[in-house]
């Protein structure tokens, strides 16, 4: 049967966030603040090794403290802000306003970079008259992030775990998306790049196909290769054109 919808992830599926190195870069000079290079790479290190950044390397341990809101990280703006900033506060920095600053620049356009075959994935699928979700667990909306690198009007429907205050694998998340995309959920594909979370997809009925979550220059053809689109001359009928 022809895929007449599909869902994508943010995060590790069609954009990537910056560096930490380039993220904490980006922070210091919107607030003046400099640091000596040893600095620079002690705490760049630090906030690696915390999970600090939203997007990239995870936590190698949650502090006790922040154990709840980690936990329900995506299903609230609040509790998303709070496990960040915390984690990014396990780390000594030089000024107090940089951990809100940090916080601050992971929801930046500028800090996040589609991956190269996204938008001629996501524009094929628009030509072959596929209907276009993200379904997406974070803390804040990312249609600005779309909207700065062209690709906003390519997505029909966004639904974003802190608006509904559920967090992916929960199949209400993506039944509600199949439901604003117009598809019954078989005839819908999940792409992703997190096995556990994207995999709550298979709950409702929509089939699953994961991406590597890698640096956007390690996977320049990780969407294209899920033959999503419709082989070329054919329209979506599977009548060739």
């Amino acid at each position: 049967m022809r895929t007449r919808g599909v869902l994508f992830d943010f995060s590790g599926t069609l954009f990537r966030i910056e560096p930490v190195e380039a993220w904490l870069r980006a922070a210091l000079d919107a607030r003046g603040t400099a640091m000596e290079q040893d600095d620079f790479e002690r705490c760049a290190r630090g906030l690696t090794a915390a999970g600090a950044l939203p997007g990239g390397p995870r936590p190698g341990r949650i502090p006790p403290a922040l154990a709840t809101a980690w936990a329900g990280r995506d299903s609230s703006a609040r509790l998303h802000r709070e496990a960040f900033t915390g984690l990014a506060r396990e780390v000594a920095l030089p000024d107090p306003g940089l951990y809100d600053a940090l916080y601050e620049r992971h929801m930046s356009p500028d800090a996040w970079q589609p991956y190269p075959d996204a938008a001629e994935v996501l524009r094929g699928l628009r030509r072959d008259g596929t209907a276009v979700g993200v379904v997406s667990n974070i803390g804040w909306d990312p249609r600005p992030v779309f909207r700065a690198h062209g690709l906003d009007g390519l997505i029909d429907v966004y639904v974003l775990s802190y608006r509904h205050g559920i967090q992916k694998p929960d199949p209400r998340l993506f039944r509600e998306a199949c439901a604003l995309l117009g598809r019954d959920p078989e005839d819908v594909v999940m792409v992703g790049d997190d096995r556990h979370a994207d995999a709550g997809a298979s709950a409702v009925g929509c089939g699953v196909r994961f991406v590597d979550h890698l640096p956007v220059d390690e996977r320049p053809d990780g969407l294209r290769s899920l033959g999503l689109l419709e082989p070329a001359g054919e329209g979506p009928d599977g009548h060739r054109s």
